[in-house]
C-alpha cells in the first residue's frame, strides 16, 4: 500500500469510545465503526431499555444488531501498525522528526538520552532494540536543548536546591560543590505534589466561583421572574382600577343625566300650565273688548255678568336652579386622593416596594410527626395520558406497575415515550403531603413541572434537569437527584411540599418520620407528583390518606 502512495490516518481508524486504534473493528447499521468490546459494553448499559443507540449519531436500533468483524478495517489497522504510516507531515507548529531527510514527518516522541525527536517509523528502534529500550521517551518537545548544560554539554539530571536550578553532574562537583543537590526526578516529585495541591485549590476556587455565578444567574432569573409577575399583576390591578373608575364615571354621568331630565321635565310642565293660563286670559281680554264696543245697553248688561267673571291665577312656585357643584367637588376630592395614593405608593419607599416583591415568603414550621404531616395530606391519582406503555395503572389510577408487554395506549403528546415514567393528574401548590408505597427492586419518587420533555426522555429522566426533583430508592440506599447532581443518602416514602415557600422534603415513613433529604428552592410553576422505574416487576402505590 505504501508503494501506491496511500497514507493512513490513525484518527480515522480510531474508536470514538476508547479513543484508540480499532480492535476487532465492527461497523453498526448507521455506518459508524467501533471496537467490538467497546460497542458491546455500551449496548449492555442500554440493555434494560431494549433500545440501542450509536454513541456518535444517536441513531437508535431495535432489536440489538448482530456484530460481525469488519475484515477490511482490521487489515487497514494492521497495516497502520506495521508500516507506521500514521505519521503525518509536520506542520509549522509541530515538532518534526530529526531523522527524516526529504519529507519531515510529525514527531510522536522525543528521547531525552538521544536528545532527538522521532516520527512513528524512526521511533521503532527504541521499542525493538534492547540498548534503546532504556532511553527515556516523552511527548514531542521543541526544547530538548534546554536539558543540556551549556558549559559542560551534559544532560541536566540534577537539581540544586540551594540555587534552585537544574545542573549536570559536572556542575555538581564544581561550582555547585557542597550545595544541597537532589535528582531532577526527586525534585519533580516534590514540586508535583505542591502543584497538585495548588491545582486542587484552583479547582475548588473554580468550582466555588462557578457555583457563585450559577447562584447569581439564578438571582437574575428570580428578579426577572418577580418583576415580570409584578408587572403582570399590576397591569391586571390597574386594568381593574381603570374599569372601576370608568364604571363609576358612567354611573355619575347617568345620575346627572337622570336628575337633569327630571328637573327639565318639571319646569316644562309649569311652563305649559302658564301658557294655557295666558291663552285663557287673552281670550277673556278679547271678549271684554268686544263687550266694551257694544252700543246696545240692554245687550251690554245681558252679557256683562258672563264676561266680567275672571278666575284667580294659581301661584307658581319656581324652584331654585339646581347646580351640580357637589358632584363635581366629590369627584375632584376622589381624584386628588387617588393621585396622592399613587404618588406615595412608589416615591415614599421604592426600594422597599421592590424588595417586598423579590424576597421569597418564609416557610412555616415543618410538621414533626406523621399526624402533623397528615393534616396536609393530598390524594394523588396518576394521569394515564402520561404513562409510558410498559406501565399499568390500577387501584383507581393510584397504583402503577411495570410489565413486560407494551399496553395499547393511544398516542398522546403528554405520554413518556422511553423512560418508565408517569405524572399525576393533580397540579400541586401550597402545602401538600403524600405517601408512596414502593415494591420491587427500586423506583424513583419525584416532583416535576408538567412541561418536562417527553420525546427526549432518554436524556431527561426525573432528576436530570432543572424541571424535576427526584429521590432514587433502592433496597439499600437513597439518592437525591436534581440537575443531574447526585446526593447519596442513607419501603414507604413520604413527600412534603410547601410550594409557596419553595420547600421540598422526602421522608422514610415508619413509626417515626425519618428525613431523607430536604431542598430549599424557588418553584415557578405548579408541580406534579411522579414516579419512574428502572426494571420490570416493580410497582408504586400512592396511599389514600383520607
Amino acid at each position: 500500500m505504501a508503494q501506491k502512495g496511500v497514507e493512513l490516518d490513525s484518527e480515522k481508524l480510531s474508536c470514538s469510545i476508547c479513543v484508540d486504534l480499532l480492535k476487532d473493528p465492527v461497523t453498526i447499521p448507521c455506518g459508524h465503526s467501533y471496537c467490538m468490546e467497546c460497542i458491546k459494553d455500551h449496548w449492555d448499559v442500554e440493555d434494560w431499555r431494549r433500545i440501542y443507540s450509536c454513541p456518535q449519531c444517536r441513531k437508535c436500533f431495535k432489536p440489538r444488531p448482530d456484530l460481525e468483524k469488519n475484515v477490511m478495517l482490521a487489515e487497514l489497522v494492521e497495516d497502520l501498525k506495521k508500516t507506521g504510516l500514521q505519521a503525518a507531515a509536520a506542520g509549522p507548529e509541530d515538532v518534526s522528526c530529526d531523522v527524516c531527510i526529504k519529507r519531515k514527518m510529525k514527531a510522536v516522541k522525543s528521547c531525552f538520552v538521544c536528545l532527538a525527536s522521532y516520527c512513528e517509523k524512526h521511533l521503532q528502534p527504541h521499542y525493538e532494540s534492547p540498548p534503546f529500550k532504556k532511553h527515556k521517551l516523552a511527548g514531542p518537545s521543541k526544547n530538548l536543548q534546554e536539558n543540556i548544560c551549556s558549559r559542560h554539554n551534559e544532560v541536566k539530571k540534577l537539581f540544586c536546591c540551594t540555587d534552585q536550578q537544574l545542573i549536570c553532574s559536572v556542575c555538581s562537583v564544581e561550582e555547585h560543590k557542597g550545595h544541597n543537590i537532589v535528582s531532577a526526578a526527586a525534585e519533580r516529585t516534590e514540586r508535583q505534589k505542591e502543584l497538585e495541591v495548588s491545582q486542587q485549590n484552583i479547582q475548588q476556587r473554580i468550582c466555588g466561583r462557578e457555583n457563585d455565578v450559577m447562584l447569581l444567574q439564578q438571582e437574575v432569573e428570580d428578579i426577572n421572574d418577580c418583576a415580570d409577575k409584578a408587572m403582570e399583576e399590576n397591569a391586571k390591578m390597574f386594568c381593574k382600577l381603570i374599569h372601576l373608575i370608568q364604571k363609576r364615571s358612567s354611573e355619575v354621568k347617568q345620575q346627572i343625566t337622570s336628575q337633569q331630565e327630571a328637573e327639565v321635565s318639571r319646569v316644562k310642565e309649569l311652563q305649559e300650565e302658564l301658557k294655557q293660563e295666558i291663552s285663557a286670559l287673552k281670550k277673556k281680554d278679547a271678549e271684554m273688548k268686544q263687550l266694551l264696543d257694544t252700543e246696545d245697553h240692554t245687550q251690554f248688561l245681558h252679557n256683562y255678568l258672563l264676561v266680567s267673571a275672571v278666575g284667580e291665577s294659581t301661584p307658581i312656585s319656581i324652584p331654585p336652579r339646581i347646580h351640580f357643584q357637589k358632584v363635581t367637588a366629590a369627584v375632584s376630592d376622589v381624584s386628588d386622593k387617588v393621585q396622592e395614593i399613587l404618588k406615595n405608593m412608589w416615591t415614599l419607599n421604592p426600594q422597599r416596594a421592590v424588595k417586598t416583591e423579590v424576597l421569597p415568603p418564609q416557610p412555616e414550621p415543618e410538621p414533626k410527626t406523621r399526624a402533623g404531616f397528615l393534616e396536609y395530606s393530598h390524594d394523588i391519582t396518576l394521569d394515564p395520558n402520561t404513562a409510558q406503555k410498559l406501565l399499568v395503572l390500577s387501584e383507581e389510577d393510584r397504583k402503577v406497575t411495570v410489565v413486560k408487554l407494551p399496553q395499547p395506549y393511544s398516542d398522546h403528546p403528554d405520554r413518556f415515550t422511553t423512560n418508565l415514567q408517569v405524572l399525576s393528574r393533580e397540579s400541586l401548590t401550597g402545602r401538600c403531603y403524600w405517601e408512596v408505597d414502593l415494591r420491587g427492586l427500586g423506583a424513583v419518587v419525584a416532583v416535576s413541572y408538567k412541561e418536562i420533555s417527553r420525546k427526549l426522555a432518554p436524556k431527561n429522566p426525573f432528576g436530570h434537569t432543572e424541571k424535576s426533583w427526584a429521590l432514587c430508592c433502592s433496597r439499600d440506599s437513597y439518592t437525591f437527584l436534581h440537575k443531574n447532581n447526585k446526593t447519596p443518602l442513607s419501603s414507604k416514602i413520604g413527600v412534603y411540599l410547601d410550594h409557596t415557600a419553595g420547600l421540598l422534603s422526602f421522608y422514610r415513613v415508619s413509626e417515626t418520620m425519618t428525613l431523607l433529604h430536604r431542598v430549599q428552592t424557588t418553584f415557578t410553576e405548579p408541580l406534579h407528583a411522579g414516579v419512574q422505574f428502572v426494571c420490570y416487576g416493580s410497582s408504586a402505590e400512592f396511599i389514600k390518606l383520607r
